[in-house]
């Protein structure tokens, strides 16, 4: 018998003054079983900072192999932004490049290494796309306050992000790494 995903609930009251987003949000967050807890707190956070009209999770998850964890349509259905989670091959960030306006990366793992695989590869646009990534501890000390449903307060100022997940108040600076 298959494993079933395990629904976890989000209300979200973000905050990123960088960008003049203030939003309340209600989000029910699927972790497929073979989603690791690191990654699913990294795709909320890149739909948190990426947050504008149109944004959504991908309908297949993680398993999803032609769509990213998060992406941006227009009003006409458009793809405006790709936004891939974690260490992302080449040929993914190559398409999504050719198909959205956009292209971002947010990893929870070392962003070096991310970097590493991807560097020299046919990435269309390589230079417009940017990697952000979060410290360690940050994404290990979130993880272990993630419960099935959950208040979080995400506020972003000087790209320094702001965590409080179930009254544990967590910061880290959103680092931005170029691929070109």
């Amino acid at each position: 018998m298959a494993l079933s995903a395990t629904l976890h609930n989000f209300t979200v009251h973000l905050a990123d003054v960088d960008r003049g987003v203030y939003q309340e949000l209600e989000l029910r967050v699927a972790r497929h079983p073979s989603e690791t807890a690191e990654f699913m707190l990294t795709r909320l956070l890149a739909y948190c900072l990426e947050y504008e009209e149109g944004i959504t999770f991908s309908d297949g998850g993680v398993s999803a192999t032609d769509e990213p964890a998060v992406l941006v349509r227009d009003l006409t259905g458009r793809l405006t932004a790709w936004i891939e989670v974690g260490a992302p091959d080449a040929e993914r960030v190559h398409r999504g490049s050719k198909m959205a306006e956009r292209v971002a990366i947010y990893t929870h793992r070392d962003p070096v290494k991310v970097l590493a695989q991807l560097t020299g590869k046919r990435i269309h646009r390589a230079e417009a796309i940017r990697l952000y990534s979060f410290d360690r501890g940050f994404i290990d000390a979130g993880v272990a306050a993630i419960e099935r449903r959950n208040t979080i307060t995400v506020s972003i100022t000087e790209r320094l992000l702001y965590l409080d997940l179930n009254g544990t108040d967590l910061s880290t600076p959103v680092a931005e790494h170029r691929l070109a």
